[in-house]
């Protein structure tokens, strides 16, 4: 997504005036139906929510981050809303809204608006899903013809009694209203089309009035006072606490629920128009001070609490709005409405507004989040937010969810299972499975205990961290079995051989080994006697376990390095082996060329350094051939180290790399077919088990793409680009899902073409024949896996998509 859009001349400004005007009637006829039911939702009086729908238009619009977000009243903020009225009234409830404003203006000065996508999404679905709960218990009484109560508790407790006394009037209008709802959008034939082209909303409302009408039922109907007589805000009156906290839960749910639409938006724009056809994107913090500034004109004009709707954003994005003033001329449209069309507006009876909010409530209970929160094993979190906001309120149940959700995290961070079993020929192995603190010590000293001293043990360490007390008592222990004779072994997960580090305690050994080579599924058989032999020379910490290139890489800068006497030894050693390679050649002491002698003297360090240590692997795969669990195909970039990344070795990967990480499909013209040879080979020949497309970011290949010029002159590395076409085409399309790492946007429009790339490498995939014939016998798996070279961080791609509809790619401590 491009992070800025071209500046926009007069002419195009007036070319795109129509689409904008289009766009904004098309959104003024889903919000006015909405603002009404939902300030009827409230308890407030029916012009607020015209007043907000209006504020939200022009001022959120015209100040705020997000071009194309409507803001108004919204579904989220009403049991908050109607606590608050109940509680203070409604005077004093338009003061809080104007101090949330002011609030929100203060958090957009800090620049916070970032930290509100912190916020698990179980508890934002939960907090909408109890919200949805609640609003459908009270209009429900209403579509009954009755009165709502107090609480959801109550609504529930008085409907057998609503039950027994129907209001068969109210109850046929709300009927109708849900089923024109409902059946609007399946309406056939040519006549339906055309038909389609209202919103559902607004059809609904309007053939429930005009039946209303033509029936003469006597029903409570819309009754807009005179505007003369609007309520202002008062001072607010009240304990302080109470409204304080009052001010923060407005100022804080509507602020979430407007950066989470803002966020969806932007996602919409990316999946339906190409970059040179979007708006900026969103700025947050901006978009958070149009929503306090917003928040504070509509309370000082009498209105509901403002904050970003996602479903007019929607209709605005998809009628084809061009720039913010179709948001700010719906604003206009519905302060028109309000003065010119009360007596039509008169006519609305109350159960039809009550049926359509209901059915929105309803909506908030989203089976897409569920099955979300599923996935993410996060349901716990999702159903206490929901009976908590239910049965307490906004602020509690969003306090209840957060605890419980941090609970649930430490539970996960704090529970490790270890195990004790004897092997064949009296060895023991311990397996501890998560993560080792302070908390796992006792049963880690109890587990140890039990070997023999005499013994040979085997302790499997799997998981991502071990604090220092867990470091210090499998150290000491380490020494001790040692020091009574027994052997020793300690592996990291898939049984690749490791060793405690010397000096840092905080990750767990997964790969490193004790050789300082690449550890691998054959490289558990080396004992205690290797553990203790002394580190390589010139070993940096943060280079194993790959010896020969730490010998060429020096992270201090130059003048501040301090060279200890083993590192002059070995410089000095370096150099005279080179200048002896170099005379040796016709007696000619001219230096060799850099690249030459690099080169040289990294065949020699690993000749010297590595090779005894994997000789008897290399020999054994020499004699019985490779046989890889995996292809693994990514881009050429010198920066990806494969073995390194997925801490494999000799024998474990099949590779494949070339320029961008691209899979030809099958047939494609001026196609490549050592690719194809390649996957052909990896699973009818090495019948691998997963094939991996890895892409990393700040990919050459991906610039080049978007950079890309028409009629260009054509030369071999243009044409191999072109099999990436079909991803530049996926990211601006919108049939498509998006790509994005957990946790935040893609920073800039080549991460997201990165990112969408794996995700449509993996589609050329399964058109090739072999492949698509394993993947049907379910012999084969696919995986999708992203680098960033900068944080030295790998994401996995999960499965499925996220609440915004989105491929995710999860860091691998989350995956796991």
């Amino acid at each position: 997504m491009t992070a800025t859009s071209p500046s926009r001349t007069t002419p195009q400004i007036r070319k795109d005036f129509p689409a904008d005007l289009s766009a904004s009637i098309a959104v003024f006829l889903i919000a006015l139906p909405l603002s009404l039911g939902i300030a009827l939702a409230t308890g407030a009086p029916l012009q607020a929510g015209l007043v907000a729908a209006a504020v939200g238009g022009i001022v959120a619009g015209w100040l705020g981050g997000a071009p194309l977000q409507v803001s108004g009243p919204a579904a989220g903020l009403t049991v908050v809303t109607a606590e608050l009225i109940q509680r203070y009234g409604w005077r004093t409830t338009c003061a809080i809204t104007v101090l949330a404003g002011l609030c929100q203006l203060c958090l957009a000065a800090l620049r916070t608006a970032r930290s509100a996508l912190m916020v698990s999404p179980a508890i934002v679905h939960g907090l909408l899903a109890g919200i949805g709960v609640t609003i459908a218990l009270a209009q429900l009484h209403i579509v009954l013809g009755g009165n709502p109560q107090s609480s959801a508790v109550a609504n529930v407790r008085g409907l057998p009694a609503q039950l027994a006394d129907l209001h068969p009037a109210a109850l046929g209008v709300s009927a109708l209203t849900l089923a024109v709802l409902l059946a609007w959008p399946w309406l056939p034939g040519r006549a339906g089309r055309v038909l389609r082209k209202a919103p559902a909303a607004l059809a609904a409302v309007a053939v429930a009035t005009a039946a209303a009408a033509l029936a003469g039922l006597a029903l409570p109907r819309v009754d807009l006072p005179s505007w003369r007589s609007h309520a202002l805000p008062e001072l607010p009156d009240g304990p302080v606490l109470g409204i304080l906290a009052a001010v923060l839960t407005i100022a804080l749910v509507g602020s979430v629920q407007s950066l989470l639409s803002a966020v969806a938006t932007d996602k919409l724009i990316a999946s339906e128009r190409r970059t040179d056809n979007r708006p900026p994107r969103t700025d947050l913090n901006r978009e958070l001070w149009g929503q306090g500034a917003a928040n504070i004109v509509s309370g000082a004009l009498g209105g509901l609490p403002v904050s970003g709707v996602a479903v007019r954003s929607v209709a605005n994005v998809k009628s084809g709005a061009v720039s913010r003033r179709s948001t700010m001329l719906h604003g206009l449209w519905v302060v028109l409405a309000a003065g010119l069309l009360v007596p039509v507006l008169d006519l609305i009876p109350l159960a039809a507004l009550a049926a359509l909010v209901m059915a929105v409530g309803i909506q908030m209970v989203s089976i897409t989040h569920l099955r979300s929160v599923t996935r993410h094993r996060e349901v716990l979190v999702y159903g206490t937010t929901i009976v908590a906001v239910v049965l307490g309120g906004v602020l509690e149940g969003v306090a209840i969810g957060i605890a419980v959700a941090v609970a649930l995290a430490l539970h996960r961070l704090a529970r490790t299972r270890i195990t004790v079993e004897q092997l064949e020929g009296g060895a023991h192995r311990v397996r501890a499975r998560g993560q080792l603190t302070f908390l796992a010590v006792p049963r880690l000293s109890r587990v140890l205990n039990q070997i023999p001293h005499h013994g040979h043990a085997v302790v499997e360490l799997d998981g991502s961290f071990m604090d220092h007390a867990a470091y210090e008592t499998l150290h000491d222990w380490q020494d001790s079995h040692l020091a009574h004779g027994g052997s020793l072994e300690v592996t990291g997960r898939a049984g690749s051989s490791a060793r405690l580090p010397e000096a840092v305690a905080g990750t767990v050994p997964g790969a490193a080994r004790d050789d300082g080579s690449d550890g691998g599924p054959h490289g558990g058989s080396h004992r205690a006697d290797r553990s203790r032999r002394a580190p390589h020379r010139g070993a940096h910490q943060c280079c194993r376990p790959w010896t020969p290139w730490q010998n060429h890489c020096d992270h201090r800068p130059t003048g501040t390095r301090t060279t200890t006497a083993a590192d002059a030894a070995e410089a000095a050693a370096a150099a005279t082996e080179a200048k002896a390679e170099a005379a040796g050649q016709n007696g000619s002491a001219a230096p060799r060329r850099r690249g030459a002698g690099q080169l040289a003297s990294g065949i020699g360090a690993f000749q010297r350094d590595t090779a005894p240590h994997v000789r008897d692997e290399l020999a054994r795969l020499a004699r019985e051939g490779q046989r890889p669990s995996q292809l693994f195909l990514t881009c050429a970039d010198s920066r990806l180290v494969t073995s390194m990344i997925t801490a494999s070795g000799p024998g474990d990967l099949f590779t494949v790399r070339n320029v961008g990480n691209l899979v030809p499909l099958p047939g494609a013209e001026s196609t490549d077919d050592s690719v194809a040879a390649a996957i052909e080979y990896a699973v009818d020949v090495l019948q691998v088990d997963s094939i991996t497309v890895c892409g990393h970011s700040g990919c050459g290949a991906m610039q080049a793409l978007l950079s890309s010029t028409p009629g260009a002159p054509m030369t071999p590395l243009r044409r191999w680009l072109k099999h990436g076409l079909p991803s530049l085409d996926r990211m601006a399309s919108r049939h498509h899902a998006w790509a994005r790492i957990s946790g935040r946007l893609p920073a800039d429009a080549v991460e997201q073409l990165c990112l969408t790339n794996v995700v449509q490498q993996l589609e050329h995939l399964r058109a090739h024949e072999s492949v698509a014939r394993r993947l049907a016998e379910g012999t084969l798996e696919l995986h999708g896996m992203y680098f960033h070279v900068g944080e030295a961080q790998a994401y996995l791609l999960s499965e499925g998509e996220d609440f915004f509809d989105c491929r995710v790619f999860d860091s691998v401590g989350q995956h796991a």
